[in-house]
């Protein structure tokens, strides 16, 4: 004990001492990621421990060639930058890697949407500088004064750095038998993540390549019986709609005043999406694949494309902006397309469509409306007349400030109830055989329970991700000609469908025919297959039941029979 004391009392901070700190300092904050991964996600205790070592062990071999640990920090950023990403997504999702369509979303979100998002995420923010600035700070300085490890501590550090790996990859053998699919590519940050980068990045290819890959496909469609009057089909694209906050799916709040006193509406009471992320979900409504054949979606054109071969004039108004995603592609097919600007208020997509109807009266029209709905921030979607759930105030995204973000969520619902039913009043006003259809892309969590999860796209998805709000509308002259297809809809109020149903219903609507439109998933045809598994789009693209493979807890599973929608509990 004395000993130990003199060796304190003469203990110096000198330059190779402070190295050494540094390193012990950068090991410990990039495995910080790990640590509470091991605790939020279902590892089994082999991949954990071998999710700990073999990152150690790399983290302390990145100085194997030089001794200067300032050098090796710098040198590390791209690493911080994955694990202070990760810190600030589990603050708001409570778990889950950096999944692929995070990186897609970081490459397609405007900066307006970005900006409303990061004012609102001041906490996590300060987490990660306090974490990681330090760190870089005395990296900055050790580079300047050009310290460096002893020789003697430097080999010390290569020497358990080659040992932690090894131990790492021994623990990998019972890993790998215990655990389905690639430990390593799946469950060892940061390997995971840049797995993931790397499907993100073949995606873009895909996406920037879909003119070329697309350029020759044709539906060649045809139609049979045609009405006697001009046609106008709307399909209305919602954001972040979840069906759980709508007063027509047994809300206690009153979000729906205007559409639950009409008795033309037809309510799809069990709708799940496809992905709970815009990039992946709208292009699913927009084009004909399946959930398994996502591969095809570069390969065919979209619904426009469609409308077009049967000698539709097609436009698409959109009140989001332009993202470089593959909704842009098919929103480009369209032989006009609007982009809407500020305040991004869906009235204005009203306002658009009246006047095009209003000059256009010769052509049979489809309008493809892309709402801002229920997009976070929810206090700017709507006007202020439309705050009728106070306080709604523009607060940080925390558990405690749950009363004001979800009043403004409910107030964007309210609006777009008014929205909804201001265009069906238009369109019942023309003299036009027409049909609307409208379905949110996705849900979105709002501090709902226990986990504590926000927004939508995380990896593991949640009942009020999948479950969207969906509706359909037929004028007096469409119900005249096509009795049979407003039967079928109200028919199928409660049919088990996903937001694959979108394309080929709004193409039924219109009695289109080809090979690619498939009545069995058509929500106006007495054909609908009730039976046929439903398929979720997960973050690497692969099709997967609907079951607690996705994330799926005793929490939604309860969600779901309340709301009475069944679900495979496998």
């Amino acid at each position: 004990m004395k000993r130990f004391k003199q060796y304190i009392r003469n203990w110096k901070l000198t330059p190779g001492r402070r190295a050494l700190l540094l390193l012990i300092y950068l090991v410990i904050t990039l495995l910080l990621p790990n640590f509470v991964l091991a605790y939020t996600e279902l590892y089994n205790g082999w991949s954990i421990i071998a999710g700990w070592l073999i990152p150690a062990g790399a983290y302390l071999l990145a100085n194997m060639f030089t001794r200067r640990v300032g050098i090796t920090t710098m040198c590390m950023i791209p690493v911080i930058v994955l694990c202070a990403f990760q810190i600030v997504l589990l603050y708001i999702y409570g778990n889950s890697v950096i999944a692929a369509d995070m990186f897609i979303n970081l490459m397609t979100t405007n900066p307006e949407e970005a900006s409303e998002l990061l004012t609102n995420l001041w906490p996590p923010i300060i987490i990660v500088c306090v974490i990681y600035g330090p760190l870089l700070v005395e990296a900055f300085i050790q580079v300047r004064r050009k310290m460096r490890l002893s020789v003697e501590n430097h080999n010390r550090v290569v020497h358990v750095g080659y040992g932690m790996l090894a131990a790492g990859m021994l623990f990998l053998i019972p890993a790998y038998r215990t655990t389905p699919g690639s430990v390593v590519l799946n469950e060892i940050f940061p390997v995971n993540v840049i797995y993931n980068f790397n499907i993100a990045v073949s995606e873009e290819l895909h996406v920037k390549n879909y003119r070329q890959t697309s350029k020759q496909f044709k539906y060649n469609a045809v139609r049979e019986n045609k009405p006697s009057k001009r046609e106008i089909y709307v399909l209305v694209i919602g954001e972040a709609s979840r069906a759980a906050n709508w007063e027509l799916y047994g809300y206690s709040r009153e979000t729906n005043p205007r559409l639950k006193r009409r008795d033309d509406v037809c309510l799809f009471k069990n709708v799940i999406t496809q992905s709970n992320t815009t990039h992946k979900s709208v292009p699913l409504f927009l084009s004909s694949i399946g959930t398994d054949q996502h591969r095809d979606l570069y390969y065919r054109k979209g619904l426009a494309a469609l409308f077009n071969e049967v000698g539709f004039k097609t436009y698409f108004l959109s009140n989001q902006s332009p993202q470089g995603a593959m909704v842009d592609n098919l929103a480009k097919e369209a032989d006009e397309v609007v982009y809407i600007g500020s305040p991004r208020h869906d009235m204005q997509l009203l306002r658009m469509m009246r006047r095009i109807i209003e000059t256009d009266k010769k052509n049979n029209l489809l309008f493809i409306l892309h709402c801002y709905g229920s997009h976070f921030s929810y206090h700017q979607r709507y006007p202020r007349e439309f705050a009728q759930f106070q306080p709604d105030n523009n607060v940080t995204i925390q558990p405690q400030n749950v009363e004001m973000i979800r009043n403004a969520y409910d107030n964007s619902i309210v609006y777009t109830d008014y929205f909804l039913d201001s265009t069906i009043t238009y369109l019942n006003s023309l003299d036009a055989c027409s049909a609307l259809l409208y379905c949110s892309d996705h849900g979105e969590d709002i501090f709902d329970d226990e986990r504590g999860r926000f927004l939508h796209a995380s990896p593991t998805t949640t009942y009020y991700q999948l479950h969207v709000a969906s509706l359909a509308w037929f004028s007096r002259a469409f119900s005249a000609v096509y009795p049979e297809k407003v039967e079928a809809a109200k028919e199928h109020r409660w049919s088990p469908a996903t937001t694959h149903a979108m394309f080929h219903t709004i193409a039924d609507m219109a009695s289109i025919e080809c090979n690619f439109i498939d009545h069995k998933v058509s929500l106006v045809s007495d054909k609908f297959d009730e039976s046929a598994p439903r398929f979720y789009l997960n973050d690497h693209n692969e099709a997967v039941p609907l079951n607690r493979r996705i994330g799926i807890t005793d929490l939604d599973v309860y969600q779901f029979a309340i709301h009475g929608i069944r679900f495979d509990n496998e």
